[in-house]
């Protein structure tokens, strides 16, 4: 009796045993079928390949084919498991959650789908090596100067793709604002030479994912296609060459994503997959009036906002054209998550701006910003707050302490106070509230941020007018707030053609003449600013005046780590000193319209008492001694470095 009890355990054990073993097997895949042809039958699956070796083990696929809700996938691929597969509302859909185990090894797989019926297809699918080690992804920081394209408005290196045959807008027209101009990626490519040479380290240029919009496609804001590159842009190739030739000129590639919406004729527009897939979708669905956000960016930091408040400004269309993304969907979080990644890895980018940050539902994008830099500790993201108060500003930031105990995860956000600041300092005159105090309370603002140096400061961008136009064409102002944003301590970023004093003067704000085209970039200009070519000399003089600016400080400690020390403002002056162990900067502005003596005893505590100073735009030098005459209005930028 005791003997047969004995085996039947034996028995028991034997049979857990292998169904452990097999079901390990199954949760492993470790039987791979050998891929003999590519097969493509399914009409979409996204993201359309992926990588081995992320922390982040699981992968979702989105797969789009009518009724493929009624398959059932499989695959045979040492390493990879489905671990579930969820239906949508849509029959059209399914959503695959793969488990991509340490032991996956790159290489093709095929997915399996069995339909009730019999009939079967065949996916074929890609894992590859990532080929740059994840410590190598090094974002963007103090020590660089962003360089900021509209695509379409800056250089059209291959007129063979103006027009792309199935899209909705075709052609060009460069006498209207608002159409196409034929700008693309090898135009920017093209004239990478003159991008480094100015003194940029990183090349941020907006949208260049397909815009299949009827009209206004041209600024790439709405998209329709998260994983394809706008012909009328390029190709992927092209992209990837872009990031490739930039890096090898010692420059890193921003992305511009969008998380809050895509362009009404996105293709999943026609089928939704799930009934909260967009914001408002029954009202979009039975076509009904959709509400546009209140644009109240502050609820999202107020203690009392009303629920009311906070649906409005997350769940209102940013514009009737683009509908709302709904991120507390979970594969719709899923996606936007992974379409990052994915853009990462294949770009090799050195940082995203996300479009419009404070609009999407926040909790997502604390998740969205920790998953990327759980991935790439190195990275940088910059999320884009417009808002004038640094307190709104700072809160986003990672580590911010803030009261509802919300973590950003962001590296950095834009700097648009300290943007109106500058430009009220300089074209307010001078009182004690008005005037240069607005830049020293402005920077005085800096303890509100987690990191001060980590934010972006800019005086322009495709959103807003010309800092030329905002100083009503006067040359000395855009030279002095140029040159103080650039000694900041901050990253800063510069508009392209701001270094010709491109302005929006017949129009000011208007985002059409804001995005003009940069002369020399089309074949038939007459005006060359790649060459200098027909500038004026005011164009040419401040080209030089950046470009002095702009390469100095790449070399400069103290501008990118220096201790900061300003005084409030005296006789309508301002100094601001970056102090590092080898170097000392000085930066001064005078708004004073006749020549004046300031005593320098007032800024004793910095040391500079007795030594020699240069001028870092006319190399000129000075003793620093008991005074300085400021014979004229504008900045004087001083180093206690001797200029090679």
């Amino acid at each position: 009796m005791k003997l047969t009890k004995n085996i039947v355990l034996f028995f028991a054990m034997l049979t857990l045993f292998f169904s452990c073993k097999n079901e390990e097997d199954e949760a492993l895949n470790t039987k791979t079928e050998t891929v003999t042809e590519v097969k493509n039958e399914v009409n979409r699956v996204e993201p359309p390949h992926w990588w081995v070796g992320f922390k982040e083990a699981s992968l979702q696929l989105l797969v789009h084919h009518p009724n493929i809700s009624k398959a059932t996938p499989s695959i045979s691929y040492a390493g990879v498991a489905i671990k579930k597969v969820n239906k949508a509302d849509s029959p059209n859909y399914l959503f695959i959650d793969l488990e991509i185990s340490e032991i996956a090894k790159s290489g093709q797989f095929n997915i399996h789908f069995k339909f009730e019926d019999g009939t079967k297809l065949v996916q074929t699918y890609q894992l590859k090596d990532r080929d740059k080690a994840v410590d190598q992804f090094v974002g963007f920081d103090s020590s660089d100067a962003i360089y900021l394209i509209t695509p379409d408005r800056f250089s059209n290196g291959n007129p063979n793709n103006d027009s792309v045959e199935g899209l909705q807008e075709q052609g060009v027209d460069r006498n209207h604002d608002y159409k196409r101009h034929g700008g693309d990626i090898t135009g920017i490519t093209n004239h990478l030479d003159y991008i480094s040479d100015m003194g940029f380290t990183q090349v941020w240029s907006c949208p260049l994912l397909t815009n299949n919009m009827e009209n206004g496609s041209y600024h790439g804001y709405a998209i329709t296609d998260y994983y394809q590159v706008d012909p009328r842009f390029g190709t992927m190739e092209e992209y990837i060459n872009l990031s490739q030739k930039a890096r090898e000129k010692g420059m890193g590639l921003i992305m511009d994503q969008v998380a809050n919406h895509c362009g009404v004729l996105h293709w999943w527009m026609k089928d939704l997959p799930f009934k909260d897939w967009v914001n408002q979708q029954s009202k979009f669905e039975k076509r009904e009036p959709l509400n546009n956000s209140n644009h109240r960016r502050t609820v999202n930091q107020d203690l009392y906002a009303s629920n009311q408040d906070k649906k409005e400004m997350t769940e209102g269309w940013f514009v009737p054209t683009m509908p709302d993304l709904n991120q507390r969907n979970p594969f719709m979080a899923k996606y936007i998550t992974q379409n990052s990644i994915w853009w990462i890895e294949t770009l090799k980018l050195s940082g995203i701006r996300q479009d419009t940050y404070p609009y999407p539902d926040k909790d997502f994008m604390s998740s969205w910003a920790k998953q990327i830099m759980t991935e790439y500790p190195n990275f940088s993201i910059v999320g884009e707050e417009w808002s004038y108060n640094p307190l709104l500003i700072g809160y986003w930031q990672a580590g911010h302490k803030n009261k509802d105990g919300y973590n950003g995860h962001l590296k950095s956000t834009m700097d648009f106070a300290m943007n109106q600041n500058i430009v009220d300092a300089l074209n307010q005159d001078e009182a004690w509230d008005r005037g240069l105090i607005k830049i020293y309370e402005g920077l005085a603002n800096d303890f509100s941020y987690t990191s001060p140096k980590d934010i972006m400061i800019f005086l322009d961008n495709h959103d807003k007018s010309r800092v030329f136009t905002q100083f009503d064409g006067d040359i000395t102002k855009t030279k002095t707030a140029l040159s103080y944003m650039l000694t900041l301590p901050r990253i800063p970023q510069i508009y392209y053609g701001t270094e010709i004093l491109m302005d929006d003067f017949e129009k000011p704000g208007d985002h059409g003449l804001i995005r003009t085209d940069f002369p020399g970039g089309w074949q038939d200009d007459a005006v060359n600013a790649f060459t200098g070519k027909g500038l004026t000399e005011e164009q040419l003089d401040m080209q030089r005046y950046i470009k002095t600016l702009l390469n100095y400080r790449k070399e400069s400690n103290a501008i990118h780590n220096g201790k900061t020390i300003h005084f409030a403002p005296f006789n309508g002056t301002y100094f601001l000193f970056r102090i590092a162990e080898d170097e000392t900067v000085v930066h001064i502005i005078n708004k004073n319209e006749n020549p004046i003596t300031i005593d320098l005893n007032r800024y004793n505590e910095v040391g500079l008492k007795g030594k020699t100073l240069t001028n870092i735009i006319t190399g000129e030098t000075m003793i620093w001694e008991d005074a300085i005459q400021l014979d004229k209005k504008g900045s004087l930028i001083l180093t206690t470095k001797t200029k090679n």
